[in-house]
Order: C-alpha cells, then sequence, then structure tokens
C-alpha cells in the first residue's frame, strides 16, 4: 500500500473530529472518500498531509510513518494536496502558478512539466498570462491540480474536486481524472457525487460522523442502494 492509516485520532482543540480512521490506498488506485459535509473528509486529508496532525494513530506513506512531520516535509516525500478551497495565487499568472508547484513539490521525480499540465488542460495554455484570479471555479480548480502534478507526487488527494462546478465542468473533470488513472496516479479523493465517483473509482469508503462505517469495492458501492441513502442522501 502507498498510504495507510490506521486508528487515527483527530481533534480541533479539544474537539474530538476523527474516530480511529483507518483507510488504505495501492499504487494505482483511485479510492474515493465519501460523506455529508462535516462527516471527516477534509480533516481526514488535512491529518495525512500535517495541517491537523492526529493526537493518536499512524499514517503510513509507503510503508514510513509521517503522522506528525511537518507538512513541506510531507509533500516532498511526495504527497500532493487539492483543498477544496483551491488557494490559488490570484496575482500570478497561470504559469507562475504552475511553476511555484514545481519549487515546492517532490524533487526526487520528474515528469510533470508546465507543457504537459497543458496537454492534460488545454484551455490552460489559452491562458497562461492570465492571472490565476480571474480564471473562472472550474478552471481554477484546473489550475490547482496541475500545480499539485506539477510537485511530481506519488499521491495526489483531491478534496471535493466537483463542489460548486458546471455539469460541463464536472464532466472534463472527470476526464482528466480517467487520464491521470491511465498514466498510473494513485488518487485519493473525497466526494459526496455518486454518479461522479463510481465513474471514477476503484474502491470507495464512507466516513459518517467522523468514523469509517463501510468499505468496499466500487461494483459492490454501486449496487447497494440502502448504503448510499443511509450515508449519502441529502
Amino acid at each position: 500500500m502507498i498510504l495507510e492509516m490506521r486508528d487515527v485520532h483527530t481533534f480541533y482543540g479539544t474537539s474530538h473530529v476523527l474516530f480511529g480512521v483507518s483507510l488504505d490506498v495501492a499504487q494505482g488506485e483511485t479510492v474515493c472518500l465519501m460523506g455529508r459535509n462535516g462527516a471527516g473528509k477534509t480533516t481526514t486529508f488535512r491529518s495525512i498531509v500535517g495541517l491537523n496532525p492526529p493526537r493518536s494513530g499512524s499514517i503510513l506513506f509507503h510503508g514510513k510513518e509521517i503522522s506528525g512531520a511537518q507538512v513541506h516535509r510531507i509533500a516532498r516525500l511526495g504527497v500532493g494536496y487539492v483543498p477544496e478551497d483551491r488557494q490559488v495565487f490570484p496575482n500570478l499568472t497561470v504559469r507562475e502558478n504552475l511553476e511555484i508547484g514545481r519549487s515546492s513539490g517532490n524533487t526526487r521525480r520528474e515528469g510533470w512539466s508546465v507543457e504537459k499540465v497543458y496537454a492534460l488542460f488545454p484551455i490552460l495554455a489559452k491562458y497562461d498570462r492570465k492571472p490565476g484570479g480571474q480564471l473562472s471555479g472550474g478552471e481554477q480548480q484546473m489550475l490547482t491540480i496541475g500545480r499539485t502534478l506539477m510537485g511530481n507526487p506519488d499521491l495526489v488527494l483531491l478534496d471535493e474536486p466537483t463542489e460548486g462546478l458546471a455539469p460541463v465542468v464536472v464532466i472534463a473533470l472527470k476526464e482528466m481524472i480517467l487520464r491521470l488513472k491511465g498514466m498510473g496516479t494513485t488518487i485519493l479523493l473525497s466526494e459526496q457525487n455518486v454518479k461522479f465517483a463510481v465513474k471514477v473509482s476503484d474502491r470507495v469508503f464512507i466516513i459518517d460522523n467522523g468514523a469509517i462505517r463501510y468499505r468496499n469495492d466500487i461494483e459492490g458501492f454501486r449496487s447497494d442502494e440502502a448504503v448510499q441513502k443511509k450515508y449519502l442522501a441529502v
């Protein structure tokens, strides 16, 4: 396994948010962490990348403990994080945003370049010299994913990638993830959109009230309407 979380408990101050979360991601897989808003998806991701270190439990990356490590060290080990709020640099051009990803990422690997990102997201090439803050929400999502890829991560974390996006952009995002899968990229994403998840994922974990309540391969999840209704219906 490239990533293993074992019995992770995370707090915000005195508030206990994650309760014994355990999940795993194998090399080349796309695994989806599903759940309603407030279920614990983002906290799980923030625990992995060191923004909210767990109080107890273990997080292994390539078999080595990273729980409690500094954020920049986890990134340089090869964990790329695309946050839900995107966080582009609004006054920097698209190209400058991407170049920052190169300097802050995993220097042990080669592979991603600005040109390769533009091949994945042709619309970004069109806006090469445009400030990131002037892009649409969907374009900013593409830019943030591209910036993360520039760090040559071994594992990409996508936090709610379809949130707030128009249907046509969601379709483009689906195709992008499938292309990355075809390239052997390992992805852990959090998502509420069942239709999107079943089209891109190999396995599913469902989190509810800070604990993992369900896990299955995508075919088993697809046919389990009772679970979908119980944990994901609004």
